[in-house]
């Protein structure tokens, strides 16, 4: 990619100043709990990678001159329609798991929405090249086999997207679920079919006086009787966001219980949150339902897209998420919605039993890897043309997105894979550079607040 060439001191004051802008506000509010993000990014490059969206776009705005929306519309591929598409926004190799959807499915795809936005779709398939590179050279992979991966990932999400745009039959371009997935995803479909309600349960909350209540400790906090009229009261603003399918059953949503959480994630230091434990499908025990409220977070890439009317369509950062994910995730999380608490937007989804993340640190063998890449390739096309015109957000993306998806690369088949290539190696180099300049920004002492 084509930026600056900075020294480390040089690039270690770049990095800081991202920083303060991404997390100035949250850091000095909260500052031990980004000693534990920061402690967990020291990890490994690619640990640091997954908690710098911010510092990744920041580049990439550098790439396209500053520009999100175009001149030239930022880079290849990119046209009026291209550049203003649904996406992910924190597209990397560990973003992918397992839910179950609204019609009771286990599926394995793309998860975590809290980045996602409306932008360029080349900027969703660049930040995934870049983390397969990351975890290619951490599995100590040549170069060559890098370039390989990469090279696999691009042609299935190529073959997957040309398939929806051509109108294949949604049998011939199936979900990855416990009849279609192969490898490492079934193992991993197989895990979240495993597990169950009641042993979610289990781990957060015990039976008190013949109702279920939520356990002490564990990351629970007990709050005072104003924030907890608080939370009530944004729970009853997220009841009114729920689609009239989820409501068939009033009692459903009857409040048992209602705490303060901690620890919930790298990218969600210092937010607030809270767990709100509700009756469920039936008066039995065993079917309780845990939710959580969070306060969501600017994404990092609405810094570098400068159209007002994006910004404009949202009502806060909480709207913003739920109706990002529903437009790129079929049949999503039937107790999606969202809510304010103090003024500030709020994402209310399930705290789901059936989610399991995919783990990287047992697929070791080339052939396997590559296998994984491809399917990642197929879930990031599907999650790109489930995000178009017939997603009830017309307004913002009103055309169909596999079609100019399709339409763009065709334009340059051969290019296509060269430019995730290149970019892979030049940013995944550059990553791990800039995760030794943050090690010892962070052991000296030179990160402010902490």
């Amino acid at each position: 990619m084509s930026v600056p060439q900075l020294s480390a001191e040089q690039r270690g004051e770049q990095i800081l100043a991202v920083f303060d802008t991404a997390f100035g506000d949250l850091l000095a509010a909260d500052p031990a709990a980004f000693r534990v993000k920061f402690r967990k990014m020291a990890a490994s490059a690619f640990a640091f990678y997954r908690g710098t969206a911010n510092l990744f776009y920041h580049d990439l705005g550098q790439e396209s001159g500053g520009r999100g929306d175009g001149g030239a519309y930022g880079g290849p591929y990119l046209d009026e329609r291209t550049s203003r598409v649904w996406i992910h926004g924190d597209l990397h190799a560990e973003n992918f798991g397992t839910y179950m959807d609204a019609q009771g499915r286990l599926i394995f795809n793309v998860n975590d929405f809290d980045e996602a936005y409306v932008g360029p779709f080349t900027w969703d398939l660049k930040r995934l090249a870049a983390s397969v590179a990351l975890i290619g050279y951490a599995k100590a992979l040549s170069d060559e086999q890098i370039t390989a991966l990469v090279r696999t990932y691009a042609a299935a999400y190529r073959e997957r997207i040309h398939a929806l745009a051509t109108g294949a039959k949604s049998d011939e371009v199936p979900p990855f679920t416990l009849d279609t997935a192969q490898g490492p995803l079934i193992d991993v479909l197989r895990d979240a079919r495993s597990l169950t309600r009641f042993g979610l349960l289990d781990s957060m909350t015990e039976i008190r006086d013949f109702e279920r209540r939520f356990a002490p400790g564990g990351g629970s906090v007990e709050l005072d009787a104003a924030t907890r009229y608080k939370v009530l009261a944004a729970f009853d603003g997220y009841l009114e966001t729920l689609p009239d399918s989820s409501l068939d059953r009033p009692d459903s949503y009857r409040v048992k219980d209602v705490v303060g959480r901690r620890g919930i994630g790298i990218g969600s230091a210092g937010l607030p949150s809270y767990n709100i434990l509700l009756e469920g499908a039936t008066d039995a025990l065993e079917n309780d339902v845990v939710i959580y409220i969070k306060q969501a977070q600017t994404p990092a890439v609405s810094r570098h897209v400068t159209d007002p009317s994006i910004r404009d369509y949202f009502q806060h950062e909480g709207h913003r998420t739920v109706i990002s994910q529903r437009a790129l995730q079929a049949h999503a999380d039937p107790w999606l919605g969202w809510t304010e608490l103090d003024g500030a937007g709020q994402l209310v989804a399930e705290v789901s039993p059936y989610a399991v993340d995919l783990d990287w640190s047992d697929i070791d063998e080339a052939e396997e890897i590559a296998a994984v890449v491809a399917d990642l390739g197929r879930a990031t096309a599907t999650m790109h043309a489930a995000a178009d015109d017939e997603s009830g957000h017309s307004e913002l993306v009103p055309f169909s997105t596999e079609r100019a998806i399709d339409a763009a690369i065709a334009g340059d088949e051969a290019g296509f894979a060269d430019l995730l290539v290149d970019f892979a190696h030049d940013y995944g180099a550059r990553a791990r550079r800039d995760h030794q300049i943050f090690v010892d920004l962070f052991r000296n002492g030179r990160i402010p607040g902490l």
